[in-house]
C-alpha cells in the first residue's frame, strides 16, 4: 500500500490564521506582527522575544495483542469526541518519548506496556491552530486490564480485530497505520532501550 504521513483536515491557503498571542509571556507588552523571510511572526517590540507557534509533539501508540489493536473512544467535548483513535497524546516538556508514549497508553487505557518500535511520523494539519508532529510507535501489552482514562480522556477502551470492521475513527492517520500494519506487519525502527520497557521482553 502507499505510504502517507502528512494528513489535512482543512484547506489551509483558504483558511487564514490569525495568532492566538495577544502581549509577550516575558514582559507582558502588546505584540507587533513583523516579516521574517517572508512570513508573518509575532514579536514583542520591548524585549524583541518572537512567539512562534509550532507544530505540537505527540505520540500515537499502536498496542496490538494477537490479532487484534487496541483503541480509544474520546470523550464528548473533545476534540472528535465519540469517535475511536489508538492511545495518544501530547509530549510533555520533561518527558522523551517513549516516557509520554508509556505514560499514555496507562493513562487512557490502564495498561502498561513495553515499546517495540517506531512504526511512523505524521504531520497532522487539523484546524488552524491545531497541527501537530506525531512519533507512531509499536508496543507490547505487559499489564493486560484494561480501563477508560481516570481524568475523562476516553469513555471506553476495547480491542478490535485487525482484520476490522473498525469503529468509526477520529483521525485519518490511525486508520493508515492500522491498515499499514495489517498489510505488511512493518516491524519498523528499533528504539532506545528505555527503563520503563521489560527487560524480559524478546526484542527480536
Amino acid at each position: 500500500m502507499k505510504v502517507k504521513q502528512i494528513f489535512t483536515t482543512y484547506d489551509k491557503a483558504k483558511q487564514a490564521r490569525e495568532s492566538r498571542y495577544q502581549f509577550c509571556a516575558l514582559c507582558g507588552v502588546k505584540l507587533k506582527t513583523v516579516e521574517n523571510n517572508g512570513k508573518p511572526i509575532r514579536q514583542c517590540p520591548a524585549c524583541g522575544f518572537v512567539h512562534y507557534e509550532n507544530p505540537a509533539p505527540a505520540v500515537s501508540i499502536l498496542v496490538t495483542d494477537g490479532e487484534n489493536v487496541l483503541l480509544c473512544r474520546r470523550t464528548m467535548g473533545r476534540f472528535q469526541g465519540g469517535k475511536w483513535c489508538l492511545p495518544c497524546g501530547y509530549i510533555e516538556f520533561e518527558e522523551d518519548y517513549l516516557t509520554a508514549a508509556i505514560r499514555e497508553v496507562k493513562e487512557e487505557t490502564g495498561l502498561d506496556v513495553g515499546i517495540k518500535s517506531i512504526l511512523s511520523v505524521v504531520s497532522n494539519f487539523f484546524t488552524p491552530h491545531l497541527h501537530t508532529a506525531v512519533i507512531v510507535l509499536l508496543a507490547w501489552v505487559v499489564e493486560r486490564e484494561i480501563r477508560p482514562a481516570d481524568d475523562g480522556e476516553s469513555d471506553a477502551v476495547q480491542w478490535f480485530p485487525l482484520r476490522g470492521p473498525l469503529p468509526e475513527m477520529a483521525f485519518e492517520a490511525d486508520s493508515h497505520i492500522i491498515e499499514r500494519y495489517r498489510e505488511t506487519r512493518l516491524a519498523g525502527a528499533p528504539v532506545e532501550y528505555h527503563q520503563n520497557n521489560t527487560e524480559s521482553h524478546n526484542m527480536t
